[in-house]
Order: structure tokens, then C-alpha cells, then sequence
């Protein structure tokens, strides 16, 4: 306790900030990259005008909220105010669009990587570039409003992802890091930059639109990871921080998305690594030893936060659908008069799953409140299906909702592995979904056919993996590799429980994927003759 006190008013710590889909989270950590405090602040997305957003005033707010809980948490258990820290990481969801005009103004609502809205300009981009532009990049955004002609599209001054954004508020600098640049548009492996001449393709496909800006004018400067990119300044102590106790001038690391947070968070940023990260969406970063032999439309190239090619297979939808069922089942509980708190309710219930069918006992689910791309569908009805014949109870119920949480990741990881046999040492998992130890756990191992690691810090999630690239940027020794430094200084001692996969199990899941497989077409039916305001 003395030392952590002594780490605080000294200022030999780092803090990470992650602004994620459903939580944002701070994370302080010491020179040992042990969390000496945190604090967070729950937010939901919202359907507005037909985009997936959040709101631009509740970003300060769960900021702030996050903040100051993290500094109430530091002056209850060591009795000081925090005045310092050594260094600074923003992090938050990749990819989705926010553009702003020359005076910093929002032009139109956060558009976010949820939003499947941009078909025709990912398209489009893709057989351009002839690299895949997933919806979810900004690029992607862009190049929509564009072609919808939208009208704030002539007074773009500056277009970045909401990490970007974050730290423009409080640096003034316009900076990016390379893997959230990754998912703005492609990067050029050699230069660790924006890829020239797509962009120079970009412009010439515009060209005739007149538009008064370049491409790479409105583009957030690309950084490495270690690197510093600005320092906090007097305003952006006022956002932060209110009460101003927080000193101006704070070194400021590149802000990242929540996939490159998740490959520091789980030390999976060397080739033959991988990680998959579990929450709102579920995504699965494979570090590449040699590029893909063709393009996909299911895989993203993107990098880590140090450059090295990364194949991303990305689901937009994972767990929502599964908290959902569990906010009803705790409404039953108070309902009844036992009220259970939160953690017994997953263990319970998710434990459940291990009693279950291999396959589930026949039952059918998809979990999808929104589009998803895997699966070429542009919008969502969460949907559960059953047959007369199948095994209709608990156990087979919360196996089918895991099973299918991972279920469209299966489809894309299935292209990685079979078609281009890229090999996978193991798979180090994270999210709160593993917080109930073995289930999550055993039921991703089956579905991938795959170890699967789950650390003992995979609890501390992104905001902890921004602290540690905010932590590299000062701590680093001359020359060492970010990939060193997590597993030399980082993880040497770190403890993780690895799970390889059941062979029951698998079967199970492979009967599972060809139910799920055949049944895509109850979800399109249901996406046509189910609106979203529940009439048919």
C-alpha cells in the first residue's frame, strides 16, 4: 500500500481509458503493471434516424464518470488526490465515422462499427482497392455519405474514429494509432502508414465531386506504438478531470481500438498469436506469418499497434442477446422474491450449459440485434427456434445461446484455418464472458477446435491493455520491441489456464454450425417480414 502511494504522488504510474460498447472503463496501473485503482461507467448504443450511435454528450460524461471513480477509488484507499500520472492511452471501439467541420463540430452523429449501412461503398472499395473494406471502416462511411450525397460531406474538415476523437479533446493533436488507422483504411506494411496509392485512388474516384479537401487532409496522423502522440492539455485537464487536480502536460501514448488493446491485453501481438475478445461483438485477431492468397470479404487485414500484419474476423454480434435472456431471468428471480446479484445469476445459469446435449439438444438461436456481415445480413431479429423433437430445457438453452455466440466467428475462423491453413498456436480469450471460469471457456475451445488460455488478467480487459501501451511509451528500454516488452516485463509471471477442446464437445458444435448454417434463411425471413418496431 505504501508503495502504490508513493507510485501515485510520484507519478510512476499509467492510466488507460477505454471507451467500449457497453462500459467505459479506467484502469491505473504501477511500473509492475499491477491496477492500483479503476472506475467505470455503463452505456448502451441507440437506434436514431437508422444509425447504430451514441450520444455525443454522453461521451464526456461516461469519460468524467469513469475518471473521477477511478480517482475516488485512489483517495479512499490511499488517502491522496490524484495530481499526476506518467503517462496516458485512449482506446475505444474501432472503425464507424465521426466527421467533423473546420470550426469542431460534429457534422453528423457517431456512426458506429455496428451499423450496417455501407454495402454499396464497401463494395465498390473493395473491388477498387482489390482489398476488402469491410462496412465498419470509416472509409467505408465516408465513401457512403458520399454516395448518398449527404450534405455535410462538402464541409469535412476532419474524419477519425471515436479513440481519435477522444484524444484530439484533450491533446488538440489529431493522431491515430496504427491499429485503429488499420481500420479507417488500409495501411501499407512497409511504411506503417496509409496506403498511397489507394489513396490517391480515393481521390481520383471523388474527383469529380469538387470536394474542398484531399483524402489525406482530413485523415488523423498515424503513429506506432511508443511513440508519443501530444500531451494533455489545460482544456483537456477540464474535460477529464473538473475539479482540475489532475497537472496539464501528461504524455499522451496513440490512441488504439479495442483490438489492439485486446492483443497487448493477452500478449498476442506475435505471428502464430491470437486473441479473441467477447462482448457486444466478438472478434478474433490472428497475427499472419505471410498475407492471405486472396481477398475476403469475411476477413479484415488490419495490424497490431506495432504494425505486424493481422487477419480480423469480426462479428458484430455476440453477447447482447444472451444478457438480454438474462435480464429476464433475473426479473423472474425478483419476481419470485430471491433476488440474486448479477454474478451468482451467469454462474449459475452459464454452468448450466455443461450439463447440456453436445449440440444443444436440437435448438436453434441467433443472437443478432443488428446486421452482420459474416453472414450477409444487413439488419437483426434476436430469434430463437425450436423443433417438436428437440430437448427443450435450461441446460440446453444457455449452451444454445453460447454456442451461438460464437457462432457466425466459426463461419469466418473456418476460412482462416481451412481455406488459407493458417496455423494457430492457441487462442488467449478475454471479456467478461470468462469472468464465470471453464463455461465460456470450454464452449469457445469447441467451436474453434483450438487451446483456448484464458489469463488471469483477462478480467481487466482493454482499458488495462491501453495502460500498458500508455506504459511502453515511457517504460520501454532503447530499441525494445513492444512484443519483448509484454512478454518480458509483462507476462513473465503471469498465470493463465489453458483448456484444450473436448472432442464430444466439438461434434456437438459441428452439428450445432449445420443447423445454424441451414437455419440463416429463418433469419432473413425474419429480417423481411418482422420490422423493427416489432410489426409485421
Amino acid at each position: 500500500m505504501n508503495q502504490w502511494k508513493e507510485a501515485i504522488i510520484n507519478g510512476d504510474t499509467s492510466l488507460g481509458i477505454e471507451l467500449g460498447s457497453t462500459r467505459i472503463k479506467a484502469v491505473l496501473i504501477d511500473r509492475h503493471f499491477q491496477t492500483i485503482a479503476s472506475g467505470s461507467y455503463e452505456w448502451e448504443n441507440q437506434l436514431k434516424g437508422g444509425y447504430w450511435t451514441y450520444d455525443q454528450a454522453d461521451m464526456i460524461t461516461g469519460l468524467q464518470s469513469a475518471y473521477r471513480e477511478m480517482k475516488r477509488e485512489v483517495n479512499k484507499r490511499y488517502g491522496v488526490t490524484l495530481r499526476t500520472i506518467g503517462s496516458i492511452g485512449f482506446s475505444a471501439m474501432m472503425h464507424g465515422y465521426m466527421a467533423f467541420d473546420s470550426k469542431g463540430e460534429l457534422l453528423v452523429p457517431f456512426r458506429t462499427w455496428r451499423n450496417a449501412t455501407t454495402g454499396a461503398a464497401a463494395r465498390k472499395l473493395t473491388e477498387l482497392f482489390g482489398f476488402n473494406i469491410p462496412e465498419r471502416w470509416s472509409i467505408a462511411h465516408l465513401y457512403q455519405a458520399i454516395l448518398n450525397e449527404e450534405e455535410h460531406v462538402p464541409r469535412i474538415d476532419y474524419v477519425t474514429t471515436l479513440a481519435g476523437y477522444v484524444h484530439w479533446l484533450l491533446t488538440g493533436n489529431k493522431a491515430i494509432g496504427v491499429g485503429d488507422a488499420s481500420g479507417i483504411f488500409p495501411i501499407d506494411e512497409a511504411t506503417h502508414n496509409y496506403h498511397p496509392s489507394m489513396i490517391q485512388q480515393f481521390d481520383a474516384l471523388i474527383a469529380e465531386k469538387g470536394y474542398p479537401w484531399k483524402l489525406e487532409d482530413i485523415l488523423p496522423s498515424v503513429y506506432l506504438s511508443g511513440q508519443q502522440a501530444g500531451v494533455l492539455t489545460e482544456s483537456g485537464v477540464g474535460i477529464l478531470d473538473p475539479d482540475r487536480d489532475l497537472a496539464p502536460g501528461i504524455p499522451l501514448c496513440p490512441p488504439e481500438g479495442d483490438a489492439g488493446t485486446g492483443m497487448v491485453a493477452t500478449n498476442s501481438v506475435r505471428k502464430r498469436t491470437g486473441n479473441i475478445s467477447v462482448g457486444t461483438s466478438v472478434f478474433a485477431m490472428i497475427v499472419l506469418e505471410k498475407e492471405l492468397s486472396k481477398v475476403y470479404p469475411e476477413i479484415d487485414m488490419v495490424t497490431t499497434p506495432s504494425g505486424s500484419p493481422v487477419a480480423m474476423v469480426h462479428a458484430n454480434n455476440c453477447s447482447s442477446d444472451l444478457n438480454a435472456w438474462m435480464d429476464l431471468f433475473r426479473e423472474f428471480s425478483e419476481a419470485m422474491g430471491f433476488g440474486a446479484d448479477s454474478g451468482k445469476l451467469f454462474s449459475v445459469l452459464l454452468n448450466k450449459a455443461l450439463e447440456a446435449d453436445p449440440d444443444g439438444g436440437g435448438l436453434l438461436s441467433y443472437g443478432y440485434l443488428s446486421g452482420e456481415n459474416i453472414t450477409g445480413l444487413e439488419q437483426g431479429r434476436p430469434l430463437f427456434v425450436r423443433s417438436p423433437e428437440s430437448k427443450f430445457n435450461l441446460a440446453n438453452f444457455m449452451r444454445t445461446h453460447l454456442f451461438t455466440a460464437f457462432g457466425a466467428l466459426k463461419i469466418g475462423m473456418d476460412i482462416l484455418t481451412e481455406n488459407e491453413q493458417v496455423a494457430i498456436d492457441s487462442i488467449l480469450a478475454h471479456g467478461g464472458l470468462f469472468k464465470t471460469p471453464v463455461v465460456g471457456q470450454k464452449m469457445l475451445a469447441a467451436a474453434l477446435n483450438v487451446p483456448v488460455s484464458v489469463m488471469s488478467t483477462a478480467g481487466e480487459g482493454g482499458a488495462w491493455g491501453m495502460a500498458l501501451l500508455a506504459a511502453y511509451m515511457t517504460n520501454q528500454d532503447q530499441g525494445e520491441s513492444l512484443e519483448d516488452f509484454l512478454e518480458q516485463k509483462v507476462f513473465q509471471a503471469v498465470e493463465g489456464e489453458k483448456l484444450s477442446p473436448d472432442r464430444a464437445d466439438v461434434q456437438g458444435f459441428e452439428a450445432f454450425i449445420e443447423r445454424y448454417r441451414a437455419g440463416l434463411a429463418i433469419e432473413r425471413a425474419a429480417v423481411e417480414h418482422l420490422l423493427e418496431n416489432g410489426r409485421a
